[in-house]
C-alpha cells in the first residue's frame, strides 16, 4: 500500500487548506483512514479519522469545528479540509491507513496505523 499526500503549503492564520491523500496498492475501501500530524520537537498526534462504513468520524478536540475528514472510495482518496487555521496547526501532516475501528482511544493511537503516507508540510503564519 502506498499513500501519497498532497496539498500542504504556507497559509496565513485564518486561512484554509485542503489536503488530499491517494491510496494505491491493495484494498482501500475496506479500511478506516486517518490523518496525524507532527510539529517540530513534538510527538506525532492524531487529527481525524473516518471509518470504512457509514462514514463515522473521530476528530481531535484541538481541531474540532475547524477540520473535516472525508473519503471517496471510488477514487481511493481521503481528504482533510482545514479551515480557520492557526499557527499551532503548523506541522507535517500524514495520512494513514488504520488497522481497525473501535473505541476512540484504540482507534486514534499511532499504534493503530498500519501504513503511513510520506507527509505534507503545513505552515500557518501569524
Amino acid at each position: 500500500v502506498q499513500l501519497q499526500a498532497s496539498g500542504g503549503g504556507l497559509v496565513q492564520a485564518g486561512g484554509s487548506l485542503r489536503l488530499s491523500c491517494e491510496a494505491s496498492g491493495r484494498t482501500f475501501s475496506g479500511y478506516p483512514m486517518g490523518w496525524f500530524r507532527q510539529a517540530p520537537g513534538k510527538e506525532r498526534e492524531f487529527v481525524c479519522a473516518i471509518r470504512r462504513i457509514g462514514g463515522s468520524t473521530y476528530i481531535a478536540d484541538s481541531v474540532n469545528g475547524r477540520f473535516t475528514i472525508s473519503r471517496d472510495d471510488a477514487k481511493n482518496m481521503v481528504y482533510l479540509q482545514m479551515n480557520s487555521l492557526k499557527p499551532e496547526d503548523t506541522a507535517i501532516y500524514y495520512c494513514a491507513r488504520l488497522k481497525s475501528w473501535g473505541a476512540v482511544a484504540v482507534t486514534t493511537t499511532p499504534k493503530n496505523v498500519e501504513y503511513w503516507g510520506q507527509g505534507t508540510q503545513v505552515t500557518v503564519s501569524s
